[in-house]
């Protein structure tokens, strides 16, 4: 699997481009609106087939490029299937699998943050949106979160995976750019040793976060996909590659 990992400064947020090197059969997870133009362009000069935008869940902070990559490139846009997001092509549960030439991605439902998160596992990396962050976690504070369904699916569905995993986050504040399960286990300050469930939640609930300064406009622009769907304009459900 290739992959290039990008990045939108204004909102910290990383997006993957991820390919086949014999097919060039390619998705994009999490790409954000303002940085179409240049993510066209890489998909273009690469000579990829984009079959998927991929997101995480329905984010707060930015807008989804996803709707303009599927006019240029006439690719599927995936969101889980609790999105309010009609304008979507697939609607993703746990188990799902996204092909692309040889490649896999599986679907690992991860609620908590919102209740439409997902993370995407590769044989050797999972691109975990912004349920697990490199020595962080997402936000509970807004939309659907839930501070004990966060510790669930980080315990239940990331912690039990090998330590060598890589760990892509949606979003990073410091500069990093890639973790392993293993260092966050070892090294989250929210997760690390035995951490409880109650005192997950005790340190969530703590927290005292501005609201994201976009969030007004990137969540009803996110169930849009990013554009304007017009009334009977809609795309109808699709189906994954078996």
């Amino acid at each position: 699997m290739q992959m290039r990992q990008l990045f939108d400064r204004e909102s910290s947020t990383y997006s993957y481009l991820l390919w086949d090197k014999s097919s060039l059969e390619a998705v994009m997870i999490d790409p954000v609106l303002e940085q179409s133009e240049r993510d066209i362009r890489l998909i273009e000069e690469l000579g990829l087939v984009l079959r998927y935008s991929l997101e995480t869940h329905i984010h707060a902070d930015h807008i989804t490029g996803g709707g303009l990559l599927r006019e240029r490139f006439n690719c599927h846009v995936a969101v889980h299937e609790n999105a309010e997001a009609s304008c979507a092509d697939v609607w993703l549960k746990q188990g799902d699998h996204i092909l692309f030439g040889d490649n896999s991605l599986k679907v690992l439902y991860t609620p908590g943050h919102t209740n439409t998160d997902i993370c995407y596992l590769a044989a050797d990396r999972v691109f975990t949106g912004d349920t697990l962050l490199i020595r962080g976690s997402g936000r509970t504070d807004f939309q659907s979160g839930d501070a004990g369904c966060a510790y669930d699916s980080i315990m239940q569905q990331l912690f039990v995976l090998p330590d060598h995993i890589r760990v892509y986050p949606a979003h990073d504040y410091n500069g990093m750019t890639v973790s392993s399960i293993g260092e966050e286990k070892r090294h989250n300050p929210r997760l690390a040793g035995n951490q409880t469930r109650e005192g997950y939640i005790s340190i969530m609930d703590g927290m005292e976060l501005d609201k994201p300064k976009k969030i007004d406009i990137a969540v009803p622009g996110n169930e849009r996909c990013g554009i304007h769907a017009s009334e009977g304009q809609v795309n109808q459900a699709g189906t994954l590659r078996e």
